[in-house]
């Protein structure tokens, strides 16, 4: 599969500038060839935070409309990043999945909430996994802060996962740190990562971009720059099969003891 990681600079707080930079970039990628894209978490309104009561997407209706047009459209998968999706019973920062035929393949709301930038005080914690199939591969939908929980990672490959998509919006002083996790999680789940982060700056933060792709053996298939750009790759699902065969992991595990 070849995929197509959109490293976008987010207009702060301005969903309408946003939804037309990322059908631009769809489009862009689609004609290219790709078969797979994905986008940055919150990447309608960036973390314009104590607007999201007026900016939040309602019950993720715009995002899942644009982005199952484009995907039926264009005939290629795309994991829609994440979005500021806004119910009855609160904020979520939730990623919707849509595949080649414009259908929803899956969703995920973050579950674990950021409090260094004030996550918590805005949005409403997810309480599902986040596994997907496309094109008969076993996929999850991890969201930013989610890669530092080894625990939750292993929750989805456990069941069976073969490529892990993650959008973030992950600040340039832990750029160090983004890799690190990256590829740990690669190595350590015998899976490929595509790993979408974004770029530029809001009001409070720089972005780290360095979208990356990386495969079960760890090793960097591609990464990006830190400045917006459309990074593709190509993953073999073939490669991991074959991995998780010679060093078998899986079935060597002890889960009874490790809590």
């Amino acid at each position: 599969m070849k995929i197509s990681l959109l490293q976008l600079d987010i207009a702060f707080g301005n969903p309408a500038v946003n939804y037309a930079a990322a059908e631009r970039k769809i489009r862009e990628a689609a004609a290219e060839g790709t078969e797979c894209v994905i986008l940055p978490e919150l990447w309608t309104t960036g973390y314009d935070l104590t607007r999201l009561a007026e900016i939040a997407d309602a019950e993720g209706s715009t995002t899942k409309a644009v982005m199952s047009g484009l995907a039926r459209e264009l005939g290629i998968h795309i994991v829609a990043g994440s979005v500021a999706s806004r119910h009855v019973s609160g904020i979520t920062n939730s990623m919707y999945v849509f595949n080649r035929t414009g259908e929803l393949a899956g969703e995920y709301s973050k579950l674990h909430l950021f409090r260094l930038m004030d996550e918590h005080l805005y949005l409403k914690p997810g309480a599902a996994k986040g596994l997907f199939t496309l094109d008969g591969a076993s996929c999850a939908g991890l969201i930013c802060y989610d890669i530092r929980f080894p625990e939750w990672v292993r929750a989805h490959t456990a069941l069976g996962a073969e490529v892990l998509f993650i959008s973030a919006e992950w600040p340039l002083p832990r750029l160090a740190h983004w890799r690190a996790l990256l590829i740990s999680r690669a190595i350590e789940n015998q899976c490929y990562v595509a790993a979408c982060n974004r770029a530029g700056k809001d009001p409070a933060n720089i972005f780290a971009g360095h979208s990356m792709i990386i495969d079960p053996w760890g090793e960097v298939v591609c990464e990006a720059s830190g400045s917006e750009e459309i990074l593709t790759g190509e993953i073999d699902l073939q490669k991991v099969r074959e991995v998780r065969v010679q060093i078998p992991i899986f079935s060597d595990r002890r889960p009874e003891l490790y809590l």
